[in-house]
């Protein structure tokens, strides 16, 4: 059964009335103080009142033995801890190994300072803090000292890091000592003598790569910088400082972010370093603990925290289970944030030139739910002005590399190379980087945020116009610099693009207006102010479209209801910069480096050490580089660097210099801070110390635009420019409700950002915090190169190897007691143990047998060190799976026994509904028997009518079949069958008396059936009527064919006259030669048409024709013969054709209906035309070639007159 913790529940202990009467005793004391603007620490970490309080001598724990008793066997333990320790702590030991042999030599090891008699004294002094003894120098690492430690390492042959002349740490052994000095031979065989404080133990071989720097036995520099080095060697660029994860840029692609890793660090398949393990654990922990997480990336510029922040945000994505939706459109504005705030400078080509903290908000089942991203600081300066080999944003190159021909035409864009703001720095391309895909990117990622085309659209013309504000130049008109604009190209576009006209915007260029009473002056500018005004104006527009685009970017992804209060938030920010000439923006940046890493030391140094000493635990300070004087430096008021900067920028005569001179006075006593002669001054930063020139440092400080240009801007016809304007009008009243009657000035740009970043710095307060370390390993920005002493450096302003001292010696899981005892009280096997928490926790690490040098215990808190909560986690987690198991058999069976009951229940309930149904039926089928009889004598009727009606049927259908034939047999066929209806009706009237009663339906059913007949009777009258259609179109068809006979006959007798015509015309050509015969065959008859038939013409009846008996005549006569021969012939096929014609026509015409119904008579009549349609042609020609033989037998004159017979037969249209 598990133990009730509760407050009301458990009974005040000793130890908690003395605890309360200590909390009473130090009410009154001041508490510590806290950075500036920073919150105090929350009341559930319950932390107690700044005084060190010590656990009385006498200090008991119920349930527990005699606590001198456990102070006594913690002393005897940890002097065996010791033993082991001086044998060689190694961390993971194996068979074989370096660490195993030293135990077997049974050597002491010579790094141990503490010794045996300072733990008992120890022990003696604090019981309960003894525990932890030997823990308290397992940190720090001392140098080889003393002629036994010497010694010792020249007996084993151990390795050791030794500093040769040229400061780079070298691995060797010692070979001798004399006095202060050594001979070390190096790895490649050199002997060097070197200074004995200039030794360190190194580790052995077994650690080398390790991936935790707390497993590493000697905890030094030149030990780290190779453990790193090894790693980034073999592509392991990630390595863990206890809770700081050390990321190494490798300026290159390493396959170690695909999907294959992202599940196995979901499904805990791998503990390597990794940024996805740290989203991981936070991930965890705002799910457990249900308290706000933040990842914290700092570094170098070029180290490499964008692409660090962008695969934390890709695996928080993928944990939330979906690649689409809000998880998508947080991704994606990293391509949009990049494009609008990414530059390339000097040290890297995509250096982050603003801040941002994106806090991604997660709903109870761990998915996303919306965003919301913060910027800071974005360095406008860079857009009109550049260094040689930087470029200003991305976004100028990629519209201008990546915009279709037509946006183009819109925009009236031209090259990159084109624009003075893009090419001053002689930079146009990057290389490696294509800007044409980044802009096609960039369209996608705009639509996935739900950015509209219409406001992409008005994006981009602002970017241009900014492009051709810098393309404006000026002419200088006198001796005095006053300037007037060129009125060109530049001038035209910008206008246009800004929506104003090109006069308003040459003035305001040109001129500024002066208010001096109630009159208004117009100045003219010089062309230093006509140049500052346009870059200001440039800088204005370009800072105030970043900031809207980041609001609608926020819009997008908007929580709203979906608000759960979970949410991880990741920063990344500018990192640490130092250049040859350092200006504003440099002082801004480093100065929020600074309060990072205040933040960082809070968490990581003072937080935990402080938690120590207030909660009685025995604890070692350890020593780390604390930046509150940098930070006072700069923030002190009112003598600190942003103060009397922004006290100068109100004097209206105040220039860089008196400011130089102003913080040289103020602040020469502050240790980290050295003034330089002319505008320069030094500050002692974390990282080191930079050089900054004061050279426009009030200039940007105050921001200035002028008024002139905000007029022009709120008189632009574009939207976005007024939008731009009214929100300057609103943040200057705002500041004048704040700061009373001097709200008239603008607040400064370094008040700004200081109070953003507090802001930032209180929200971060709130959450629990994970820190990744970025580091460049070289500044060249080439794979594979380590550059030992940009690392060191990086290391040391991280303060990486305190971290991991404090991480080593100390306990980085602590839980309140009654946290503990809610948590594990429920494992404890004995029901006797005291309910107070304190009581409660300390049984429970007895019975699991946690060392007591593993754990301690505080007023309010357990401390354990790392490993030992695991024990109790996989415990609890068997403990619940095995009450899981009882619970689930406990909730089949009361399942299975309700479903028995259940069961019981509804069979029964079925039974009823059956014996219901049943009987139902039963009442039914009993009503139904009752009719059987009927029914039977139904059916035996409704088979006789139908066999009745059949009969009918068939006999109706053969007598209409038989009346369709002619129309005299159908009458006779309907009175046969009035006939034998007749007789029909009297047989069955004479069957009906015969038949039983039952049969008079029958009757009735015989009256309906010659009700059917006279309905067929009506149907045979319709058919009728079709008939006489039918008939109608018949004598159609008829007549068409009289006609075609007609037109036959006619040129039948066309066909006669023209045979007969040339019968005579044979006649008169034999006749030729026989003058008495001249007269008889005259020309007229050639042409008579009314002539004598041909019929009653033949050749048997002409009279003979004679020939002269000459051989010509006789040739002659015979052909003539011959040709009166074939003419014959053709009359007599004439006729026998026009027979046979005449015999088909008459045969069609006689067809009636009593014909077979296959015939078709328009088929047939066609197929006659056809027939003779041929034989026409066929008898055509040969009546053609009679006429060549007439033509050559006959005289001239008697083909003359063929000829002309020929012609008239040929115009009749034979």
């Amino acid at each position: 059964m598990m133990l009730s913790s509760t407050p009301s529940a458990i009974a005040r202990s000793s130890l908690e009335e003395m605890l309360e009467s200590i909390r009473r005793r130090g009410e009154e004391e001041k508490p510590e103080d806290l950075p500036p603007a920073l919150p105090t620490r929350p009341t559930s970490r319950a932390r107690l009142p700044s005084a060190r309080r010590s656990l009385p001598n006498k200090f008991r724990i119920e349930g527990d033995q005699n606590a001198t008793t456990r102070s006594k066997n913690n002393s005897n333990a940890k002097a065996k801890e010791e033993t082991k320790k001086k044998e060689g702590d190694v961390g993971h030991r194996r068979k074989g190994s370096f660490a195993s042999k030293k135990m077997k030599q049974d050597m002491e090891s010579p790094y141990i300072v503490t010794s045996e008699e300072n733990i008992s004294q120890s022990s003696s002094e604090d019981p309960v803090s003894a525990s932890t003894a030997s823990t308290a120098t397992s940190g720090k690492i001392q140098e080889l000292d003393g002629d036994d430690n010497v010694a010792y390492y020249i007996k084993t042959k151990l390795s050791v890091w030794c500093r040769p002349p040229s400061g780079k740490w070298a691995l060797g052994q010692i070979q001798s000592t004399s006095g202060g000095e050594a001979f070390v031979s190096l790895s490649h065989g050199d002997i060097m003598k070197v200074a004995r404080s200039e030794i360190l133990p190194a580790n052995p071989d077994i650690l080398e790569g390790v991936d935790d720097l707390i497993q590493l036995s000697y905890l030094n520099e030149p030990s780290v910088l190779h453990n790193l080095r090894f790693r980034y060697s073999q592509d392991m660029i990630y390595n863990k400082a206890g809770p700081v994860l050390i990321a190494l840029n490798p300026f290159k692609e390493i396959q170690i972010y695909g999907n294959d890793y992202i599940s196995a660090y979901r499904q805990k398949t791998t503990d390597s370093p990794h940024v996805f393990a740290m989203a991981d654990v936070a991930f965890n922990e705002m799910m457990r603990d249900e308290v706000n997480q933040s990842i914290i990336i700092s570094g170098e510029s070029g180290s490499g925290k964008t692409e660090t922040a962008k695969f934390a945000m890709k695996y928080l994505a993928a944990l939330s289970g979906s690649s689409c939706g809000v998880e998508k459109e947080v991704l994606q504005t990293n391509c949009i944030l990049e494009a609008f705030g990414n530059a390339k400078t000097s040290r890297n080509d995509n250096s982050s030139r603003f801040g941002k903290l994106i806090e991604i908000h997660f709903s109870t089942l761990g998915r996303i739910c919306g965003a919301k991203i913060q910027t800071f600081l974005l360095e406008k300066s860079r857009v009109v002005q550049l260094a040689s080999g930087e470029r200003t944003y991305h976004i100028f190159y990629q519209l201008c590399a990546g915009s279709s021909p037509d946006l183009k035409g819109r925009l009236n864009l031209k090259g990159a190379s084109e624009y003075k703001y893009l090419n001053q720095s002689d930079c146009m391309k990057i290389d490696g980087i294509d800007d044409t895909k980044k802009f096609h990117k960039l369209m996608k990622a705009l639509d996935d945020v739900r950015i509209c085309k219409e406001d992409q659209e008005i994006v981009f013309k602002m970017i241009a116009a900014i492009l051709w504000l810098g393309n404006i130049s000026f002419r200088v008109t006198d001796n005095e610099n006053h300037i007037e604009v060129a009125d060109d190209e530049a001038v035209a576009n910008a206008a246009q693009l800004m929506g104003c006209s090109s006069q308003d915007l040459m003035v305001t260029l040109s001129t500024r207006k002066i208010q001096a009473g109630k009159d208004t002056i117009s100045k003219r500018l010089t062309l230093w102010q006509a140049t500052d005004t346009r870059d200001g104006l440039a800088k204005f527009i370009y800072a105030s479209l970043f900031d809207w685009l980041v609001e609608q970017i926020n819009k997008s992804l908007e929580v709203g209801k979906r608000c759960t209060g979970r949410s991880i938030s990741i920063l990344d920010i500018y990192g640490f910069e130092s250049f040859q000439k350092n200006s504003f923006e440099q002082f801004c940046i480093n100065y929020a480096n600074e309060r990072l890493q205040q933040h960082f030391n809070r968490h990581l140094f003072k937080l935990e050490q402080d938690d120590y000493e207030l909660d009685g635990v025995d604890w070692n300070k350890v020593d780390f580089e604390d930046n509150q004087e940098c930070l006072d430096l700069f923030e002190k008021k009112p003598l600190g660097l942003i103060s009397l900067l922004d006290e100068e920028s109100n004097f209206p005569k105040a220039t860089d210099q008196t400011f130089a001179n102003k913080i040289r006075q103020h602040l020469n006593a502050n240790p980290c801070f050295k003034g330089e002669r002319g505008r320069a001054f030094r500050v002692r930063h974390y990282a080191g110390e930079v050089s900054y020139d004061t050279n426009g440092f009030l200039e940007k400080n105050r921001d200035p635009l002028p008024p002139d240009s905000l007029k022009l801007l709120s008189s632009c016809n574009c939207q976005l420019l007024q939008l731009f304007s009214k929100m300057i009008d609103q943040s200057k009243l705002s500041n004048s409700s704040h700061v009373g009657a001097s709200g008239s000035q603008k607040q400064s740009v370094g008040t700004k950002f200081k109070g953003q970043l507090f802001k930032l710095m209180n929200q971060l307060e709130g959450t629990t915090p994970h820190f990744i370390r970025c580091i460049k390993p070289n500044t060249k920005h080439l794979a594979g190169i380590y550059d030992e002493d940009l690392v060191l450096q990086q290391l040391r302003c991280c303060g990486v190897l305190e971290v991991v001292r404090i991480s080593r010696a100390g306990y980085p899981t602590r839980m309140m007691h009654q946290e503990f005892a809610r948590r594990y009280g429920f494992l404890l096997s004995e029901a006797s143990v005291s309910q107070d928490p304190l009581s409660i926790s300390v049984s429970v690490l007895q019975q699991f047998n946690i060392p007591p040098e593993m754990y301690q215990v505080g007023y309010t808190k357990l401390y354990l060190r790392t490993g030992q909560i695991g024990v109790l986690e996989d415990r609890r987690k068997q403990i619940i799976l095995g009450i899981l198991g009882v619970q689930k058999w406990l909730r089949g069976h009361q399942a299975r026994r309700n479903f028995h009951v259940l069961k019981n229940g509804a069979i029964a309930l079925q039974s009823i509904v059956r014996g219901e149904i049943v009987r139902k039926t039963y009442h039914s089928m009993k009503s139904a028997s009752i009719a059987s009889e009927k029914l039977q004598q139904t059916q035996a009727i409704t088979r006789l009518q139908s066999v009745i009606r059949g009969w009918l049927v068939r006999r109706r259908a053969s007598s209409l079949l038989h009346m369709l034939k002619k129309d005299s047999k159908n009458a006779k066929a309907k009175q046969k069958s009035r006939f034998k209806m007749s007789e029909v009706k009297d047989l069955n009237k004479e069957q009906v008396q015969n038949l039983p009663s039952t049969l008079t339906e029958l009757q009735n059913r015989v009256v309906k059936a010659e009700a059917t007949l006279k309905q067929k009777e009506e149907e045979n009258t319709a058919l009728k009527e079709q008939l006489k259609q039918f008939e109608t179109r018949w004598i159609e068809y008829e007549m068409k064919m009289k006609s075609m006979e007609q037109m036959w006959q006619k040129q039948m007798t066309s066909l006669q006259k023209s045979l007969s015509v040339a019968r005579r015309s044979l006649a008169a050509e034999n006749s030729t030669d026989q003058p008495g015969r001249c007269d008889a065959m005259s020309p007229c008859f050639y042409d008579s048409e009314d002539a004598t038939s041909v019929e009653s013409r033949t050749p048997a009846g002409s009279t003979p024709i004679k020939f002269p008996s000459t051989p010509y005549a006789n040739g002659a006569r015979k052909e003539a013969t011959d040709t009166f021969n074939a003419v014959s012939n053709l009359m007599k096929e004439f006729e026998q054709r026009k027979q046979t014609f005449d015999d088909d026509a008459k045969a069609l015409l006689a067809a009636r209906s009593g014909q077979p119904a296959h015939m078709n008579p328009s088929e047939e009549l066609r197929q006659l035309k056809r027939r003779f349609e041929g034989w026409k042609k066929e008898y055509k020609g040969r009546l053609r070639e009679t006429k060549a033989r007439l033509s050559k037998t006959g005289s001239p004159e008697a083909e003359i007159s063929c000829q002309n017979w020929w012609g008239k037969i040929s115009s009749r249209g034979l």
